[in-house]
Parts: structure tokens; sequence; C-alpha cells
């Protein structure tokens, strides 16, 4: 059989569609221009596109919609202004001031706006870029009708490839489980004192996993109710629960030492988490081809055979456990794949319509999510003032150089490297530097041949969109070709001017860098908040999972995902934190311990809630109710917020010798029993750490 090329991932899929969106309205706008007699009609109509497109990004079509619409109102507000204000460069520089303060409190709804946010500034440098000579109405007016034409192609191109961003962001999520599987698999593989750098992988597939899930949520979950939907929605709630039985994989791994018979047993484990990987990964490219993937054998079956533990071993009573969860692993990864192959028809779903719905991301608006960021302390509006005095001094320096004619490209470099946080400012900082040097070669190899420019900034386009969250270099590159030749395109007169727009590029990422220290918004000012959201997710969920319904329903699944939640954004706080100075870094060893019990305490809900779903029959009914309601309380009294309430002393560690001697399978209750008081030990040390962190902070 002939190997298949690979499909296309989502994010080139939308970038080839903006830019054919960007070159219809091309099209239509130089017609139009011909026709009532204005030369620059296409290329100014053009910027207006461009602006809007920022924010068409793959997505239902109504939230989709939205953005677009967002964007394109705020791009033509910001063009409005600067084409009043060109002739009086000191009310310009204000005007910029508040116009990038009115763009960043858009941040204010979350990630979702942060495409809406740049439409206007880009807006700006493009009209700063525009011939004085061109009148405000002709000027806006083409912007508007630009950013129109577009509206009307996002819409109808996100229908039409609707269902295909539906069938990838699944592929997508089945991916990201695959390469989780892995970095845990080389967790176990690498011996014990040198997991630290595998230990960091895991970290960043967890947090890769979780967008990748939501953006499936986002989409699937919305989708018409027909017969492929509803297998793709099978296909992703039976990937969401695999999340959990991985979860629980790691535990009691710890109890196996160092010894050859432990890493022999380790090994083996991640050789069977490995071969899942790989059935997923079958699954993941028969979605993305459409394409009918070949079966897999019995992935991890028989993993533990072979021990060389001796028989009085006490780890010898591990085993069956392990083995277990490595049978549940494939079995749900098996199941997966014959979703996808069509072998067997998709069960009714757990979850009514109305029920998936709640897992879908916000769709609206809301000025409440305003009101909320309108305080000294909000990180949102100190990026806001930051980036409003950040811009309008890039603007007033420009006047001032030697080469004043082009002060929009200090502007738009100030404006793309400067970010919320000093980490991805610096991460931009170095790839708009070099992605500029690279863009410049560029075009000045199409300087050489006139007659290519047109089509080079049309695939600029489509570049510096599909990469901006995949590899911003490439978008670097492509952004730098394609605003060079924008404002070639609009102004010929003013050549390209390649050695000012490198020192431009290199003084913006300092001006950037350096304004990143204007009204910081460290990551200790939002700690103390995000770990009472961790502790108040981590007592929701231990609620559910431990006197909720066995079976997973939307009450249990919501709480699994604001815990899960609540822990990604520590653990970004505390990767963002390792750029800041060290005098205001949040306090590592604590946050990183608290994560790591917290990771652990999710595994015990989630192998206390699997091990009563799938061993009912076989617990003392009264016994297994009393210790649930037992563990529920100690539970919920040591993931109290620091200060309401004093920590119960610390329970018991549980010894290797303590492990049951008959396997779940036969005496399940013992084992339900010893997972209760390791769930309440690893509570506690969540409580400790959050003291702990929360006092270092005091202390500062």
């Amino acid at each position: 059989m002939p190997r298949l090329a690979p499909a296309p991932p989502a994010h080139v899929i939308n970038g080839v569609a903006v830019a054919l969106g960007i070159a219809a309205v091309q099209l239509l706008c130089s017609r139009l221009g011909v026709w009532v007699g204005e030369a620059l009609a296409a290329q100014l109509a053009v910027a207006g596109a461009v602006c809007t497109s920022l924010a068409d990004l793959p997505g239902t079509g109504r939230r989709n919609v939205q953005r677009v619409v967002g964007a394109a109102v705020l791009a033509t507000l910001a063009a409005l202004v600067v084409a009043l204000l060109r002739p009086w460069p000191l009310g310009l520089g204000l005007g910029l001031a508040v116009l990038t303060w009115l763009a960043m409190m858009t941040l204010a709804w979350g990630p979702r706006a942060g495409p809406v946010s740049f439409a206007p500034v880009l807006s700006l440098v493009f009209t700063l870029a525009a011939p004085p000579q061109v009148p405000v109405l002709t000027l806006v007016g083409w912007h508007a009708g630009g950013a129109l034409a577009y509206i009307g192609w996002s819409a109808l191109a996100n229908r039409l490839l609707q269902r295909r961003y539906r069938t990838l962001a699944l592929a997508g999520a089945v991916a990201a489980m695959a390469r989780l599987l892995r970095s845990r698999a080389e967790v176990l593989a690498t011996p014990q004192a040198a997991a630290s750098g595998e230990l960091r992988n895991w970290v960043g597939d967890e947090a890769t996993l979780a967008e990748a899930l939501q953006a499936a949520r986002d989409l699937l979950f919305a989708a018409p109710a027909t017969e492929r939907a509803r297998r793709e929605t099978a296909i992703l709630l039976r990937t969401i629960d695999l999340r959990d039985v991985l979860l629980a994989s790691r535990l009691d791994l710890d109890l196996l030492g160092d010894d050859l018979a432990g890493r022999w047993v380790r090994a083996r484990v991640a050789v069977a988490l490995t071969e899942v990987a790989a059935v997923l990964d079958a699954a993941e490219s028969g979605l993305r081809t459409g394409t009918i993937p070949l079966p897999h054998g019995e992935a991890g079956a028989d993993a533990l055979a072979g021990s060389p533990l001796a028989p009085d071993d006490a780890r010898q009573r591990l085993l069956p456990v392990l083995g277990s969860r490595v049978d549940m692993l494939a079995a749900d990864a098996r199941r997966v794949l014959a979703l996808v192959r069509r072998d067997v028809e998709p069960q009714p779903l757990s979850l009514s319509a109305d029920e998936l719905q709640r897992f879908v991301g916000p769709e609206t608006w809301p000025l409440a999510a305003l009101r909320g960021h309108l305080r000294g302390g909000s990180p949102v509006l100190r990026h806001a003032v930051r980036a409003a005095l950040a811009l309008s001094c890039a603007y007033f320096i420009g006047l001032m150089l030697p080469w004043a004619s082009h002060p929009h490209w200090l502007v738009l470099s100030v404006g793309v490297v400067l970010r919320g946080n000093l980490e991805q400012t610096l991460a931009r900082r170095n790839a708009r530097v070099t992605g500029t040097m690279l863009g410049c070669l560029l075009v000045l190899l199409l300087a050489r041949v006139p007659a290519l420019q047109p089509l080079a900034f049309l695939v600029a386009v489509g570049v510096a969109h599909a990469f901006i969250t995949v590899r911003y270099l490439i978008t670097a590159v492509a952004a730098t070709v394609m605003a060079l030749l924008q404002s070639h395109l609009v102004d010929p007169a003013g050549g390209f001017a390649i050695g000012e727009r490198l020192a431009d590029t290199l003084l913006g990422a300092a001006l950037a860098w350096a304004f990143s220290y204007v009204l910081p918004a460290w990551e200790r000012r939002s700690l103390p908040r995000a770990v009472a959201q961790a502790l108040g997710a981590l007592r929701a969920y231990a609620e559910q999972a431990v006197q909720g319904a066995a079976q997973a329903g939307v009450a249990q699944r919501l709480a699994r995902l604001q815990a899960y939640d609540a822990l990604t954004s520590i653990a970004a706080a505390l990767q963002r934190s390792a750029a800041e100075p060290r005098s205001v870094r949040v306090p590592i060893d604590e946050l990183t311990r608290l994560l790591d019990h917290a990771h652990r305490l999710m595994a015990h809900l989630s192998a206390i809630r699997m091990t009563r779903l799938r061993r009912a029959q076989t617990l003392e009914a009264e016994a297994s109710r009393s210790a649930l309601a037992a563990a529920h309380a100690e539970l919920q009294a040591r993931l109290q917020p620091p200060g309401e309430a004093q920590l119960p002393p610390e329970p018991p560690a549980l010894r290797l010798d303590a492990l049951p001697v008959l396997p779940p399978a036969d005496e399940p209750m013992p084992w339900l029993l010893r997972r209760l008081q390791l769930a309440v030990h690893d509570a506690h040390a969540v409580g400790q750490c959050a003291r702990h962190a929360l006092e270092r902070l005091g202390r500062r």
C-alpha cells in the first residue's frame, strides 16, 4: 500500500484559508478601485482585511464570527483615530496610548481575546504607513470595506471547514494523549536520580494535552447531532478518561525502589505505555488522513510476565495492580482505535447535549469581566498601561530618529514583542530580532523581482497567521515580509529601507524589554489566589470522587476539569516566574512539591472512583460507605485554605510491608482502604506545601 502524504494540520489549513481570503479581498477591491478611480483601494482594503484576519481561527461559527467582528470594529476605530490625528504628532502619540490601552484591556476576557487585542495595534501601524496625502474618508472607508469583505469570507470558509476542523481537533487531542504516554514512559525508564528533565517534559505535555482537549471540546460538543459527531464525541470522551487512567498508573511505583528488579518493572511498564501510545498513533493517523488504520495487537499484554522479583518479595503484591492499570490503558486505547476503524458502534453518550455544552469554553463577552480588572493590582490593567506607555514612547522616539519617515516600524516592533509577562517578552524578543533579519534578507531578494511581490505578500500573510501559536520564529519571518511589502505596495516611493528597519527592530525589542519592568505583574502577586482556587478545586473533586456517583457524570467531570485547570495554572505561573528577577520569583521548591502531591492526590481520587465503579459488586457496602465518609471529612479538613483552619496532624505514611496480601480482584476492600489513606496523606502534603509557599511569600 503506498504511503499517504501527511494531512495538513488545522493551523496550516487555517493559514491557507486566510491567505485566500486576503487574495479575494485584494482582487475584489482592485476591481472596485479601477471602477472608482482609486489606485490604492486594494492595498488600503487589504490592510483592513489583514487586521480582521488575526481573529480568524479554527472554531465554531458563532465563536469565530464574534472574534472576527470584534477585531474588525476595533481595527477600523484605530484606523479612524490615527487618520484624524496624523496632522498633529503630539495628539497622535497620545491617541496611540489610548488606543493601545483599550486594545489591551480586551485581555480581560482571557486568552481568546488575544488576537482581537492585537488587531487595533496592527491597524494603527498600517495606517501610519499609508501615504499622508490619502484623504481620511478614503483611507478609513476602504479599510472598513476590506474588513467587512473579510468577515463574509471568514464566515463562509469557517462553515466549509467546520467538519474538518472538528476532526483535526480530535486528532490533535489523541496525538497529545499519545505524547503524554511517551513522556510518562521516559520518566519511568530513566533512573529516579536523573529523571528531572523527563519530568519537566511530562509537565509540559500535560499542559499541551489540556489545551488540545479543550480545543476539541469547544468544537465537538457544539457540533450538530449527526452519527459522525456522536462517534467523534465518544472518541473524545474515551480519550479524556484515558488521562485519568494514566494519572493513576503512576501510583505505587515509588515503592519499587531503584535496584535492578525495581528498574526492570518500571522499564516493562514504560514499554507497555509506549505500545499503548502506538495504538493511539494509529487512531490519530486514521482521523487525520481519513483512512482506515491497521488493527493493533494486544498492546501491553502480559507486560510484567517473567518478573525478576523473588516470590517472597513484598513488591510482588504490586504486580497485579500495575498490570491491571496497564490493561485498562490498553483497553481504552483499543476502544478508541476500534471507534476510528468503525469496528464498533459508539455506546450511548453518558452526557446529554446540554450537559456537554457546560464543558465548552465561554462564548459571550460580559462587561462584568472587564469591570473586574479596573483595579490597580490587575495584571490586565497593568499590562494595558505598560503597553500604552511603551507604544506611545516608541512613536515619539521614532519621530526623533534620523529615519523619522517610518516611526510605525518601531511601534510595530514594540507591539509584537511586549507581552503580558517577562518570560513571553524575552521569547518574543529573541524570535522577533532573528525573524526580522531573515525576513529582510527575503525582501532584498524579492526587491529584484517586483512581479512576485503581490504573491509573496499573500503567502507571507498565510504563513504568519498559521504559525503564530505554533512557532513564532516562522511567524516573525513571514510577518516581516508581510509588513515590508504592505508598506511598499501602499507607498512605493517610500522604499524598503532595510537597514533602518533592522535598527528599528533592535531598538523596539530593547524598548519592549525595558518596559517589561514598568508596572510589572510578577507571578507572586496572583499566587495566593491561584493556590486558593487549586485547593477549592481539589476539595470539590475529592467530594465528587469519594462521595459522588462512581459513574462519571457531569458534576464529577466538571470538578475534575476544574481541578486540572487550577493545577495547570499554578504550573504555568511557576514556569513563567523562572524568567523573573530572582528577588521576586515564586517559591519554586514549595510549589513544585505542591504540584507533585496534588497530582498524586488526583491520581488517588481517580483510582478510588474506578475501584468503586469496577469493584462495586465485591466491596463490603457498609464498610466502604463508612470508610469513604471518614476519608471525605479528612480530605476536606486538610485541603482548607491556609489560615482558615488548623491543619490536622500528619497521617502516618504507609510502607511497603503494609500492602494487602491478596490482589484487588480477590479482595478489593483492603486496597480501597489503603488508597483512601494515601489520598489523605497526599492531601495533607498539599495543604502543608500551600502554607509553606504562602509563608515564603509573606516574608519577602
